[in-house]
């Protein structure tokens, strides 16, 4: 893997709106992060990836504002997040959590308007402007046919699309997306992130995921980020850092690297006992 330059480095400083610095995190006692350093790089798809446990999604709520940091800091926009006004951070990063859940009987329009609640007030009620932002979010993520369905009633692609228009319909720039392919077969979830990319390339969003499939993650990221028992272990473009010395120190797997026949970067063939 390539070694990042002090110069690459200010270069990703001054271009992330989002980052964290010298983050400790964790549950009890034990932490599941330490002492982690990570920038998000403005207008990319970043990808977090690793084996289980190693604190992907304690990373990506840590971003959300919805752990407390044991030492360091999560800053958004300068700022340490801690001190940001909660409506503020909702209006100002969207987060559509694993395996997220609706209440019987809700329906896709409910759901997506609910994204809305962070530019409520006792003095500013239901708007056009709110009207405006429901309706784009439904038609970005081609679910506006499906308005007036209960969300219980859809299949688990168009609940994943839901749940992406609700993150839509609060209009952030940064979106961070916890395993939005879980539960879903390759054709959905190619769906899902082939419009994931579409919110990166037409409409200049930001997006932080966490993947386990890594094919996908070196095909729709910019950036990854390795992890390993609470640290980073490599960061960088896929070519970079999908390689086999990194692949056995992450995850203790043996594998092959080829080119993607499509062009899309690297594409990881895994080896078995009979495969060599």
């Amino acid at each position: 893997m390539s070694a990042v330059t002090p110069d690459d480095m200010a270069t990703v400083l001054t271009t992330s709106r989002l980052s964290a610095q010298d983050l400790t995190v964790g549950y009890g006692d034990a932490p599941v992060i330490d002492g982690l350093n990570v920038q998000v790089p403005d207008g990319q798809i970043t990808t977090v990836i690793g084996p289980n446990g190693c604190g992907k999604s304690t990373l990506l709520r840590s971003l959300a504002r919805l752990l407390r940091p044991k030492s360091g800091s999560v800053l958004l926009d300068g700022h340490d997040i801690s001190s940001v006004p909660t409506k503020q951070v909702a209006r100002t990063l969207g987060l559509l959590p694993q395996s997220p859940t609706a209440p019987a009987g809700l329906t896709v329009l409910e759901l997506v308007s609910r994204g809305r609640h962070p530019h409520q007030s006792w003095y500013r009620q239901w708007s056009n402007e709110d009207e405006q932002a429901v309706s784009e979010a439904l038609t970005l993520t081609d679910v506006a046919d499906l308005a007036d369905r209960p969300v219980d009633a859809l299949s688990g692609g168009q609940r994943q699309r839901v749940w992406i228009a609700m993150t839509l319909a609060q209009q952030t720039d940064l979106l961070l997306l916890d395993e939005p392919t879980t539960f879903l077969d390759l054709a959905h979830a190619i769906d899902v992130l082939d419009l994931v990319e579409d919110l990166r390339t037409t409409h200049g969003k930001t997006v932080v995921m966490v993947l386990h499939d890594l094919n996908l993650a070196a095909r729709y990221s910019d950036r990854l980020v390795v992890m390993r028992d609470g640290a980073v272990l490599a960061e960088g473009t896929p070519d970079d850092v999908i390689t086999p010395a990194v692949l056995q120190d992450a995850f203790g797997l043996r594998a092959q690297v080829i080119a993607d026949p499509t062009g899309a970067g690297p594409l990881v063939v895994p080896l078995t006992k009979r495969t060599g």
